[in-house]
């Protein structure tokens, strides 16, 4: 089961479409506070829909507590600075896909912490800052179901 890390995030809609994604293709979600917003926010709810049931959520109060509940194993953390392209990677399923926060993406201590496998990018245009949170969780985790032969899906 492939793990998302959204670290700090700020919008809900994004979390909450990072639910729903979670459900579908069956991966664990989880989220580092500060959140920059409630669990309990409408805009969350109405983005994850009645996937909130079904997908595997943790919140953890710091870094240090996610990576401690993760374990060990390999962890990639997206950024637009990142050496490797997301389709260099040959993912396996307990891989940890990390992400940073909407406005400014990954601190630079996050980025650099031993833990971290790898840097990667997903490609853009010149001149682009980003892409959406949600979308991008979303083409890296379906590269990494892909590579699995979309196990456990019909």
């Amino acid at each position: 089961m492939f793990r998302i890390l959204f670290h700090t995030p700020e919008i809900p809609g994004n979390t909450g479409a990072a639910i729903r994604l979670a459900a579908v293709a069956g991966a664990e979600l989880h989220l580092v506070e500060p959140l920059g917003f409630s669990l309990e926010d409408a805009k969350l709810k109405r983005a994850g829909l009645d996937y909130h049931d079904l997908t595997v959520l943790h919140v953890h109060r710091t870094l240090e507590a996610a990576w401690a509940a993760l374990g060990s194993g390999r962890v990639f953390a997206f950024t637009a600075e990142g050496d490797t392209p997301y389709t260099g990677i040959a993912y396996e399923p307990t891989d940890v896909l990390l992400f940073g926060r909407e406005s400014v993406g990954l601190p630079e201590d996050v980025k650099y912490d031993p833990r971290i496998t790898a840097r990667v990018r997903v490609p853009m245009l010149p001149s682009r800052r980003s892409l959406n949170l949600a979308n991008t969780a979303s083409i890296v985790l379906y590269e990494a179901w892909r590579q699995q032969g979309f196990a456990g899906a019909r």
